[in-house]
């Protein structure tokens, strides 16, 4: 399932890039910053949850999803890329989990593993002091 961004709730500030590069990267701000808000977005409430309760360091304190994009020498290349990341991003959380199934070991999994706790506590037990 793929949702859509809406272009006018992502604001875009270019600014220069960092490295290497000569004059160009000195003079010409071809970097991008790309900032999302997602409580005023128009994504679904679910979806708005699962992205605000990502470990992300691109998702701010209060928010807000900051992309920098510099990669490109094209300003515009740069923005194309951001937006490309913000949609994976998006992209990552619009389905929801599949909730978890609760299990129980088979009775084969049960007895490979006390038989591997008996190998290993035999082992142990060899490595006293020996006795005549």
């Amino acid at each position: 399932m793929s949702l859509e961004i809406v272009p006018d709730e992502v604001e875009f500030t270019a600014i220069r890039a960092q490295g290497a590069g000569g004059q160009n990267v000195n003079k010409v701000s071809s970097a991008v910053h790309l900032r999302y808000d997602i409580h005023a977005s128009s994504l679904p409430e679910p979806v708005k949850e699962r992205l605000l309760a990502m470990s992300d360091q691109r998702i701010t304190a209060e928010g807000v999803v900051v992309i920098k994009a510099q990669t490109s020498r094209s300003q515009d290349m740069n923005r194309q890329d951001a937006l490309q990341r913000l949609q994976a991003l998006v992209d990552s959380v619009a389905t929801p989990p599949r909730p978890r199934k609760a299990t129980r070991p088979s009775q084969g999994a049960k007895r490979r593993r006390l038989e591997g706790k008996s190998q290993r506590s035999d082992i142990k037990a060899s490595r006293g002091k020996v006795h005549d």
